[in-house]
C-alpha cells in the first residue's frame, strides 16, 4: 500500500549539497507495522516527511493507497495527507488554546467526518482520558498530552500513522505504557504505521525493523 520509488533528496548547507537520498527504494503491505532506526542526521524525519508529503523528492516516485503523489497538484496533496495520514511527534504538537476533546476533533474537522465529537470522546476514552476532556495541554502530563496525540491521530481512521520518536519525551514507565496503547488501537484497527525510534526495545513490538543507513533502508 505503500511504495517509494528511487527517491532522490539532497539540501544545500552553505553552498554545499548535502545528499540524504540518491536511489531509495522501498514498499509496505497494509497493516504491517516497522521500525525505522538510525544514527540523528541519518534522513529519518526527512523520509518521514517525503512520505506524508510535506515536502517533495528531487526525483522519484511515491505512491500511497494506489495513489501517486506526482499525479496530485499541491492542493490535492494537503487533501489526501489529511484524509490518510496520522501523525504523531515526539513532542506532540497539540494546539495549545485548544482542550483535550477539540485536539482531537481536529482531523475530523478538516475531512469533515460526522458524528466528530462523539468519536473523539469514545477515542479519548479508550486511552483512559475521559476525566480530561476539557483539560489544556499545559493541565495534561507529558503522558497524557502523547494519548491525546494518538487519539488525534486515529480519529480519521487514516490508511498509515507516521509516528517520529512518541515515547522519546517521556519516562521510561509512562512511555511503555503510552505505546501499550499505541499498538493496541492501531492492532485493532489494522492500521499501516511506519515508527522511528531509537530504542530497540520499542522497535521490537514492530513486525519488522530496518535501519536508514547511508541514504538506504536496510532490514535488521
Amino acid at each position: 500500500m505503500l511504495e517509494l520509488k528511487s527517491l532522490k533528496k539532497a539540501y544545500l548547507q552553505g553552498s554545499q549539497k548535502v545528499e540524504i537520498f540518491e536511489n531509495l527504494n522501498f514498499h509496505l503491505k497494509e497493516g504491517q507495522r516497522v521500525a525505522i532506526m538510525g544514527k540523528s542526521g541519518s534522513g529519518k524525519s526527512t523520509l518521514l516527511s517525503l512520505i506524508s508529503g510535506i515536502i517533495k523528492a528531487d526525483e522519484g516516485d511515491i505512491t500511497l493507497n494506489s495513489v501517486s503523489y506526482k499525479d496530485l497538484q499541491e492542493g490535492e496533496l494537503n487533501d489526501f495527507r489529511a484524509t490518510n495520514i496520522g501523525f504523531i511527534f515526539q513532542n506532540f504538537h497539540l494546539v495549545s488554546y485548544l482542550n483535550a476533546l477539540e485536539n482531537v476533533m481536529l482531523p475530523a474537522k478538516v475531512c469533515n467526518i460526522a458524528n466528530a465529537k462523539e468519536k473523539a470522546i469514545d477515542l479519548l476514552k479508550s486511552v483512559g482520558l475521559s476525566h480530561r476532556l476539557d483539560h489544556l495541554p499545559s493541565q495534561l502530563s507529558g503522558g497524557e498530552k502523547q494519548r491525546v496525540a494518538i487519539a488525534r491521530a486515529l480519529i480519521h481512521n487514516p490508511k498509515i500513522i507516521l509516528a517520529d520518536e512518541p515515547s522519546g519525551n517521556l519516562d521510561e514507565e509512562t512511555g511503555i505504557a503510552v505505546m501499550d496503547k499505541l499498538f493496541e488501537l492501531i492492532k485493532q484497527n489494522n492500521t499501516t504505521l511506519i515508527l522511528v525510534t531509537h530504542s530497540k526495545d520499542v522497535a521490537l513490538r514492530c513486525e519488522k525493523t530496518y535501519e536508514l543507513h547511508s541514504g538506504n533502508l536496510n532490514k535488521c
